[in-house]
């Protein structure tokens, strides 16, 4: 490992420590890792954190599998990401949809309304947990603390996925977080917008409705027992710096955020959404360090802008649709890195154009459920082609990734809606994942083989 170590320094390599007494274990923690967690759960607001090696991925299942049993019904919205689905399926939880509303001049999901989620509750009084996203990828918030509220007053808890908002609490420009207004769970990527390494995320957890000690076992079982002391190292540092810094950084990020969003709004073609999104459908507040920017009048898809900006201008931005991009402005950014992005964007518009774009924005709708996630995961299947499965109820999950947000999930009928949309972006070269077809010519659903 010379070449390796020439590469990340010394000082990594003696920190891929594993097993030692005085250095604790994360699976038991009553030493070091444990006081580190406490200090976490201090600066967060909670009562306990959880350190993860894993992702907020495990977060998420553990918070579903902490707050349901097999056949409890938990009710979500369907643009929730695929690992909430893993943790539906590992529970034999019973999922209820909220549709979250939808911009059909971005062509993206918002969020869920305070009325829509409590109409669910009110249909579905014996369900177990409510779970929310806060605030979706790119940035819209829901109105958490009514939502948390109205599901506390039916005995629910409320377990939010706040992969996308590590930072939110350090600054009072910035929806409130799941902690701050009274939920139940929340698990946090501090590797997205906090600061620490790929691959360390948090689980937070307050209040009584669900017990630590439960908590615990349930990591237990998913949980490595060689969690990287590097991944944890960088979580800790990560704490630190929100907690004696985060305000002052925050201001600045948000500095260069608000200017980036002005001047890309100045240029023709181009629309940077930002909190004027506020009070429409499904929208109670805003992000503004997630710069989600519509291209449609450019005559591109957002997947084209994308590779236009890393193979012309070498800017790889986080993540685009068939109409936007999404670059996230972090708490590593500069003056100078935001310039680059904006002349990038000016020059790109500058040598396209506008068109006059007349084609109608495609938005999927919810699928129809037939058979519960878990039951047609378990369930026999056979191998269709893609342009055959209409009318199919589909055994595994087809979704763009990034977001990870699933077209389909196991269980839901497939249609020819589609099947012409996993069509369209496959022919832009969009990065599918969750069938056993990488490419997606075949789809695997429920029934046996002729």
């Amino acid at each position: 490992m010379k070449e390796f170590t020439d590469f990340v320094g010394q000082n990594v390599m003696l920190m891929d420590l594993n097993g030692m007494e005085d250095l604790d274990n994360p699976n038991n923690p009553i030493g070091v890792i444990y006081e580190a967690e406490k200090l976490f759960a201090s600066a967060f607001g909670a009562q306990y954190a959880y350190f993860l090696v894993n992702g907020t991925t495990a977060g998420v299942q553990t918070m579903i599998m902490s707050a349901c049993e097999p056949g409890d019904e938990i009710i979500l919205p369907r643009n929730a990401h695929k690992s909430a689905f893993g943790g539906i399926i590992l529970s034999g939880a019973i999922p209820v949809y909220v549709q979250p509303e939808v911009n059909e001049k971005l062509g993206i999901t918002m969020g869920v309304t305070v009325e829509n989620v409590k109409k669910a509750i009110l249909k579905h009084p014996h369900a177990k947990a409510v779970f929310v996203i806060n605030p979706t990828y790119y940035g819209i918030a829901s109105d958490l603390k009514s939502i948390t509220r109205t599901a506390h007053k039916f005995g629910m808890a409320v377990l939010v996925d706040e992969a996308h908002g590590a930072h939110m609490g350090f600054h009072n420009d910035f929806p409130l977080t799941a902690m701050e207004v009274g939920a139940d769970m929340s698990a946090v990527s501090t590797h997205k917008t906090g600061g620490s390494l790929t691959q360390s995320s948090v689980l937070l957890l307050r209040g009584h409705r669900i017990q630590p000690e439960t908590v615990r076992q349930i990591l237990n079982l998913t949980m490595t027992t060689s969690s990287s002391y590097i991944l944890m190292c960088s979580i800790d540092v990560a704490r630190k710096q929100l907690a004696m810094y985060g305000e002052e950084m925050l201001e600045e990020t948000l500095r260069l955020a608000r200017m980036a969003r002005e001047e890309i709004n100045k240029i023709e073609g181009l629309y940077a959404f930002g909190k004027e999104l506020i009070g429409t459908p499904g929208v109670y507040d805003f992000d503004e360090t997630k710069l989600g920017i519509n291209v449609r009048r450019l005559g591109i898809t957002g997947y084209e802008a994308e590779r236009i900006l890393r193979e012309e201008y070498n800017i790889q931005i986080e993540m685009s649709d068939l109409y936007n991009i999404l670059a996230v402005i972090t708490l590593g950014d500069t003056q100078e890195s935001v310039e680059k992005l904006i002349e990038a964007l000016r020059d790109m518009a500058k040598k396209l154009g506008v068109k006059d774009v007349k084609t109608p924005t495609i938005v999927l709708h919810s699928p129809q459920v037939i058979v519960s996630p878990r039951d047609a995961f378990y369930s026999s299947k056979k191998v269709v082609e893609l342009d055959n499965a209409v009318g199919e109820i589909s055994g595994e999950m087809v979704m763009a990734y990034p977001p990870g947000i699933p077209l389909i999930l196991p269980g839901e009928r497939i249609t020819k809606d589609l099947v012409d949309y996993i069509k369209l972006l496959k022919e832009e070269d969009c990065q599918l994942q969750g069938t056993a077809d990488p490419y997606v010519n075949t789809i695997r659903v429920l029934g046996t083989a002729d």
